[in-house]
């Protein structure tokens, strides 16, 4: 087995997630759109997704989420000493969706802020994080993937509005003196020239919102399907690869695989690239759709409470998502 020792002495202590209650069936598009159950599962994967209700927003999903992973971690608030939300829908342009869930916590004074990075926000999150612990400046890390994707949907567009749901997961880092755990390979990667494969045309400092941008549905995702998943594949199995060569780490001694939760078709190219069994790589799209920066997190706290990876385990978290951005996490738990 390999003998790799962490590059960051920080561990996952706790996790936790939370969706909304509303759930969406594949039947609610088969009634008003030209398409049917069995195409959206042979597409994607997805037989469900949660939608937030109009009382709920990023940050409310963000707070639920972090508040049971500090809970697991048998930490409180006021042990938290620094917190990231990684969103692509903020509550707001300005402030932070950050200092909302901090405030709701009651953590105190802890430094707080977004990262916006989509599907890849919660490993980019948890990879500034564990860098800024290793000065021992900070002891126990909140940080949250949240993301209520449905607010952006156009549920008249067929090809986007079936793959999104809202949800949000997180976790708690905190130091550890253990040499053998810990995170023990980053790699992070973005490529902005593809960043109109997946985006919100108005709504910013470039197109600001007008009568005009909301007539023309400006303010809803538009996607270019065929290219972005021909770039998450390709992405997807060389972050994978190197990931193993660099560390020396074989697939057969990785517990379980984490992909972002994307598309079926995507996370099975992942496994037959590493020639794992269906019971190494976590699946939850069926359930939840794809929940951008929540999707990781969400797929994390179910393994661990489902008793699928524990303390010593090898596991491999991949992600890959607009603008474009990637990213890639190894660890000991």
């Amino acid at each position: 087995m390999s003998d790799v020792k962490a590059i960051h002495p920080v561990v996952i202590r706790g996790t936790g997630s939370y969706v909304p209650e509303e759930v969406i069936d594949n039947a609610f598009f088969e009634k008003y759109l030209d398409t049917s159950d069995d195409w959206i599962k042979q597409r994607t994967g997805i037989d469900t997704r949660h939608r937030s209700a109009a009382h709920e927003s990023t940050a409310t999903l963000a707070t639920e989420a972090g508040r049971r992973a500090i809970k697991d971690a048998g930490l409180e608030s006021a042990d938290i000493d620094l917190v990231i939300v990684c969103t692509a829908t903020p509550d707001y342009s300005i402030p932070m969706t950050a200092g909302l869930v901090q405030h709701a916590l009651g953590i105190q004074n802890a430094p707080s802020f977004d990262i916006s990075a989509t599907c890849s926000g919660l490993l980019y999150g948890i990879t500034v994080a564990s860098s800024m612990m290793d000065r021992g400046a900070y002891k126990n890390a909140l940080i949250i993937g949240s993301d209520t994707l449905t607010r952006f949907t156009d549920y008249n567009d067929r090809t986007t509005c079936i793959l999104f749901g809202d949800g949000a997961g997180a976790v708690v880092l905190s130091q550890t003196t253990d040499p053998d755990r810990g995170i023990i390979y980053q790699k992070l990667g973005a490529d902005g020239q593809h960043l109109k494969s997946f985006w919100v045309p108005a709504g910013g400092s470039r197109e600001p919102a007008s009568a005009g941008t909301v007539n023309e549905r400006l303010h809803f995702m538009r996607m270019r399907g065929q290219e972005l998943f021909k770039l998450a594949v390709t992405r997807m199995h060389k972050m994978v690869d190197e990931a193993l060569r660099t560390t020396g780490v074989t697939s057969d001694e990785l517990k379980l695989v984490i992909p972002h939760q994307s598309n079926k078709r995507i996370i099975e190219s992942v496994r037959s690239r590493l020639k794992l069994p269906e019971d190494k790589v976590a699946v939850n799209i069926d359930k939840y759709g794809n929940t951008s920066s929540a999707s990781i997190g969400l797929a994390l706290d179910l393994a661990r409470r489902e008793g699928r990876i524990s303390e010593g385990d090898l596991v491999l978290l991949v992600a890959f998502g607009a603008g474009v951005s990637w990213a890639t996490i190894m660890l000991r738990l």
